[in-house]
This record gives structure tokens, sequence and C-alpha cells, in this order.
């Protein structure tokens, strides 16, 4: 099982704005008029800096048949398995599921991907019933566990399923952030988690309750990766939303925002420097607006190559 990839799908998008639908649980968002021009001017400079560093990035172009303010997070509702399986989510916002494209799979397969099956859980929606992807679900593939903060938009019977189906141990909890002076639910766990090759960067804080914090703590460290704790305030500069991958020589790789790297101090920088080499991009519209950041734009592709 691979357990980090090399290539990547990326989203242009068309109309990038802020999106009054998913703005209801996503307190990272900030109403921002006419962002188009500038998100996508960080869009093309975060692919150029991927490319340069030796990420095989494959950039598939939105279109304007439909009104999708948030398609430059394609991770929600697509990821790419080594098996074949190209899996598609649920998802809570309605103009979210528009961007479940068919054409996507036409464009790996031409840029040579195989794809075997594609397994659709999006028919859950139909009961309100959410998980949205690699959002709501952090993958350790090295030791087949999968970690799930539990919130509208993921739901603890679908995650299991996805468990089973791929054969992961699953880890539920619930995360918090403080908005309004009052503890609220985290929309998505990869906002303040993310697990890479030989460590995981997580908010400890963020999880109230004692025991659920000591268990995921006990998880990480016996699973034999090194735990980097963040705080509160740096979830809140997105340094949760990062994503390991490898340049084309299979070195570590650690993409994030430029927001995020600003908010680490020198101490979790070097700890993270012993393993990957950091790249950052500057996406501050992106994140102000989209509340999502550097991890919510990349879907990771482990599909086998024809």
């Amino acid at each position: 099982m691979k357990e980090r990839t090399n290539s990547i799908l990326m989203i242009r998008p068309y109309d990038f704005g802020y999106n009054k639908e998913t703005s209801y649980d996503n307190y990272y968002q900030k109403l921002i008029p006419n962002t188009s021009l500038q998100a996508l001017r960080e869009f093309d400079q975060m692919v150029d800096k991927l490319r340069i560093n030796g990420i095989d990035t494959h950039v598939f172009l939105d279109d304007n048949i439909n009104h999708t303010p948030d398609s430059v997070f394609p991770n929600n509702w697509i990821s790419l398995h080594q098996t074949g399986d190209v899996c598609l989510f649920p998802m809570l916002a309605r103009n979210r599921r528009l961007e479940r494209k068919p054409e996507i799979f036409s464009f790996l397969n031409l840029n040579g991907f195989k794809i075997d099956n594609i397994i659709d859980y999006s028919y859950n929606e139909l009961e309100n019933i959410f998980l949205e992807g690699t959002g709501s679900m952090i993958l350790d593939r090295k030791n087949k566990i999968a970690y799930c903060s539990l919130s509208k938009r993921s739901n603890q019977k679908l995650f299991n399923q996805f468990c089973k189906d791929f054969k992961f141990k699953p880890v539920t909890f619930s995360s918090f952030q403080t908005y309004n002076n009052k503890r609220v639910p985290i929309y998505h766990t990869n906002v303040m988690m993310c697990v890479a090759v030989d460590y995981v960067i997580i908010c400890l804080d963020s999880i109230d309750d004692n025991e659920q914090k000591k268990n995921i703590s006990d998880c990480i460290k016996n699973s034999g990766k090194e735990l980097i704790n963040i705080s509160e305030k740096q979830v809140a500069n997105f340094a949760g939303n990062m994503l390991e991958l490898e340049n084309k020589d299979g070195e570590s790789i650690l993409v994030m925002s430029k927001l995020a790297e600003d908010s680490l101090n020198e101490y979790q920088k070097n700890l993270i420097s012993k393993y990957s080499k950091i790249i950052s991009s500057e996406i501050s519209t992106i994140e102000m607006c989209g509340g999502g950041s550097a991890r919510c734009m990349m879907a990771e592709i482990f599909l086998p190559k024809k």
C-alpha cells in the first residue's frame, strides 16, 4: 500500500467566491466581494510551485455550466485509490454536489490513469447523511487507520461503512473551535489534523473530551508516528490543513499555505523538517473567502497507471 503519492488532481475554478451555503458551519469563511481573479492568480502560482518542486499536478478546468464557488476544493467529493477505485462522496451543500463531474473521469483517463470501479456513496444525500471525502476522513494508509472528527458533514455510520469497504480501522472523536464565545464543532477533520508517513500534526486542544484526547494521542504514538501538536490559533491559520506528497525522486514534501507556515514556531518547523521539505504558497484570498486551504485544493491520485 502506497503511503503518499506524487500525483494530484486540482480544479482551476471558473467562478470562485463566497459560498453562503457552506458558511453556516464553516466559521473560517469571510464575505469578500470580487475574489475570482485573485483566487485564479493564487491557484496558478500554487500549481507552478508544486510542479517546480517535482509534483505531478493535473489541472482540470472548471466550466460555467453550474455555479460552483467551491470547486477549487475537490478532495471533499472524490478520492482516488490504488485499487483502481474512485469514491464519490455525499456533500452537505447543494451547490457543492454540482462539482461531481463525470468529465473528470475522462480527464484522468486521458492523463494515463486507470479507473476500474466507481463507488458512489453520494446517494446518502437523499437521507441527509454526509461524508465529505478526505476533508471528513484523515487516512493513515501505512497502518490502515482512518481518523474522523464527527460533525454534520461527517456521519459515523457512513464513515464506518467506508472503513469496512476499504479495510481501515475507524477512529472517531469530536473537535471544536471557539466562535462567538461558544465551542462549536470543527466542520472538517482536515482543518485540525494531518497524517504523514512519519508524523501526525494535530491540535489536541480542539478535542475537549480528555478521554478522547488521550485515545487519539495513544493511537498516534502506537502507530509509530511522531505527534506534532499545534494550537487552536494555528488551526485558525490553517496549520492543520496540510498534505504530505512526494517529489519525483520519492522525497517527502509537506504542502501548506504561506499563512500556515508563518504561524508555525521554529520548534515545530524543525520537527517537520526532520522528515519533509516544507513547500508553502500564498493563497490568502482562497483561505479567507473559501474557508479552506492548501490540503483542500489537492485530491491525491493513487490510481494505477495504464
